[in-house]
Parts: C-alpha cells; sequence; structure tokens
C-alpha cells in the first residue's frame, strides 16, 4: 500500500490560492488551533476570511447563530451542530467554503461523549459533507493536531473532487 502524504495548511492554502476559494472556520474543542496553523502559512491573508473559536454552546448560538434546539437535542458535540457551524460561518464571512470542529479533546467526557469524539464539517452553500471521529486519546493535544489534520484532509479532498477532476 502506498502512504499518502499528511495534508497540511501549506498544501490547503496552496490549493485554495490556485482557485481563488476563500475559507472560514468555526472551532471548538480545538481553540483557535486550525486557524493559527492555516495563518501561519505565508499568503493565507489571500484565503483565509474569518475564524471563530466558539467555546460554549451559549456563543454557538448566539454568534454563530446555531439552532438552540440542536443544540439542545444533540448537544454540542454532535454532527448537527458542526454542520449548522460550518454553514454559519461561511455565510457568516461570505466565504466559499466553511468548515467546522467541536469535539471532546479531554481531560474528561463531556454530554456523555467520549474523550476524542470530534464531528467535523464542510459547507459551501450548497453541500455538506459531515465526519464523526474517534481520535485515541493520547491527550488534549493530540486530539486537537488529529481534528485539524482531519480538516484539511476534508478540504483537501473537497477541492481536488470540485476543482481537480478534470485538471
Amino acid at each position: 500500500m502506498i502512504e499518502q502524504p499528511e495534508v497540511n495548511a501549506q498544501l490547503v492554502v496552496e490549493k485554495l490560492k490556485k482557485y481563488s476559494l476563500k475559507i472560514s472556520c468555526a472551532e471548538s474543542c480545538t481553540g483557535g488551533m486550525f486557524s493559527e496553523l492555516l495563518t501561519g502559512v505565508a499568503g493565507a491573508s489571500e484565503v483565509f476570511e474569518l475564524g471563530i473559536t466558539s467555546y460554549s454552546s451559549r456563543i454557538k448560538n448566539k454568534v454563530l447563530d446555531v439552532d438552540g434546539e440542536c443544540l439542545e437535542t444533540f448537544g454540542a458535540v454532535s454532527r448537527d451542530t458542526a454542520v449548522q457551524m460550518a454553514q454559519q460561518v461561511r455565510k457568516l464571512a461570505d466565504s466559499d467554503i466553511g468548515v467546522s470542529i467541536t469535539g471532546v479533546a479531554g481531560p474528561s467526557e463531556s454530554e456523555g461523549k467520549a474523550v476524542g469524539t470530534v464531528h467535523i464539517a464542510l459547507s459551501d452553500g450548497k453541500t455538506v459533507r459531515a465526519q464523526r471521529l474517534s481520535i485515541k486519546n493520547n491527550g488534549r493535544e493530540r486530539i486537537r493536531q488529529s481534528a485539524c489534520t482531519a480538516v484539511f484532509s476534508l478540504v483537501n479532498s473537497y477541492i481536488e473532487e470540485n476543482y481537480e477532476k478534470d485538471a
């Protein structure tokens, strides 16, 4: 089996620039790490519109306009919340792509969900992609890093399927 190279911020920024795409993100358990990794790449200002760290359900509702009933029914750590976060941050920033990360980085479970449970989503205004991750509990930093890597992979796959398939 051929090992795939890890998708990272540098690759994603290059592809976003190549196709003149703007991205925004709403993060929870990663605490701004995705935005930090993205803006650590020279030239990121050409593609990065907005990053919101919405750690509490109150902010997810008040700032991102995630439906209160969704938060109450499914919780902050859910597919439904991740989808709404991605949709709302994309809309708020008027970007081409909105991504989101919400989950449990530890040290203990939250909302009855195990440490390492993470939901990520991508919205382009027409379609939504969402994934549930079960990241091995090797500590908060590793969970946060793994979640960010998964979002970079999700964005890369989206670009490959929608912009590079005929290239």
